[in-house]
């Protein structure tokens, strides 16, 4: 019987570290490698849980930091964990708290204890220690919880980073004393900013703690692509071949393929949503703007290709005049669109990473010359 949390590996590319795999959950496999959609607030914006099942979506997040102020993780607890409490049977995964730390620069104090921090809603502090940040997620219930860490600016100098990782692992010994739930996988994250070194130091010492799965933190905090393919490059070797590998808050084409190609498994980004929600259409690696003037007489699928409930129903002059009627359901039409086209991408490699195809048919994305602007 396959254990609740096991990796399996079923297919690996002859030319790189990309892998082919299948990640067990108690709430179902996810096969990898996967884009997962972002649902913050214990949703993906503006898409309800029966639409994101035909987007291809498996995993979903949750934000630890964000529930905890609304509405709390008692409530969901109450209500039988956040999968009931959101209507989403999937796996399901919560960050820690840790870049939302990153993300309150102004209005927090970190120390060795924890991280103090007034509430951007009422302005009262709120103290998120590791115990703290693990006892809110083991209430919450989701099947993957992340280590509390500390996420540094870019950039940061190489004692200043030095000395963040030695905290974080610190805190990931601290968060795994008070982890309490044998059925939630509590995933380690290695930071050390753009220092090989510290990466790789950090990535054998985490490697050591034989943890359920590892996640590559501290990226796309205002670092150029370039160096967010070096630190992946430079950290992924060193993670436990046989667990999966997790590259937190990356999501573009380029940044996904070439992080496949060292090694990891699954990715998560609010790009999707975010885009929709300002009129963006991910179609073909392009970011098309639909309130441009040149949609309103096309009559054409937004992606002709894709199978998605928007393309398969609906014109781009219709969501056009959806999105200058400020009609909200142009955001769920273009999100629901946006994330079958990000899962898509990743199932595609997938299925080329089986059929032994993974560099002839992703070059575009794997050569230094590939655009890095269009996810």
């Amino acid at each position: 019987m396959t254990p609740p949390f096991a990796f399996e590996c079923q297919a690996r590319c002859r030319h790189t570290q990309a892998r082919a795999g299948v990640f067990h959950t108690p709430h179902g496999p996810v096969e990898t490698p996967r884009f997962m959609p972002v649902g913050t607030l214990a949703n993906v914006k503006t898409v309800t849980p029966d639409q994101l099942v035909t987007t291809g979506a498996q995993m979903v997040l949750a934000n630890t930091y964000h529930l905890h102020l609304q509405p709390g993780e008692e409530i969901v607890a109450e209500a039988g964990g956040l999968h009931r409490f959101m209507g989403w049977q999937g796996p399901m995964l919560t960050d820690s708290g840790g870049f939302q730390v990153f993300s309150l620069s102004q209005i927090r104090t970190i120390t060795e204890a924890g991280v103090v921090f007034k509430s951007p809603r009422d302005g009262h502090l709120i103290t998120l220690h590791p115990e703290t940040s693990i006892q809110i997620q083991n209430a919450l219930g989701a099947d993957v919880i992340m280590a509390f860490d500390e996420c540094p600016p870019y950039p940061s100098s190489q004692e200043a980073m030095q000395a963040s990782t030695d905290r974080t692992w610190r805190w990931l010994l601290r968060c795994m004393a008070a982890h309490q739930r044998q059925d939630q996988a509590l995933f380690g994250i290695v930071q050390g900013g753009i220092y090989p070194e510290i990466r790789r130091q950090a990535a054998l010492q985490l490697a050591q703690l034989d943890l359920p799965g590892y996640a590559i933190g501290g990226v796309s905090v205002g670092e150029p692509p370039e160096l967010i393919e070096a630190i992946v490059k430079a950290t992924a070797p060193y993670l436990p071949d046989h667990k999966p590998r997790y590259l937190m808050g990356v999501g573009t084409y380029r940044e996904m393929t070439q992080a496949i190609a060292a090694g990891v498994d699954l990715f998560d980004c609010v790009i999707p949503t975010r885009l929709a929600r300002h009129g963006a259409a991910l179609v073909g690696g392009e970011r098309w703007n639909l309130k441009n003037s040149r949609f309103r007489r096309d009559h054409r699928p937004l992606d002709a290709a894709c199978p998605c409930y928007t393309c398969q129903q609906f014109s781009r002059a219709y969501l056009c005049h959806l999105l200058h009627s400020k009609e909200m359901l142009a955001f769920t039409l273009i999100s629901i669109h946006n994330i079958t086209e990000l899962v898509g991408f990743t199932q595609r490699i997938r299925r080329a990473i089986l059929g032994d195809r993974f560099t002839e048919e992703f070059a575009t994305w794997l050569t230094p010359e590939a655009a890095s602007d269009p996810p």
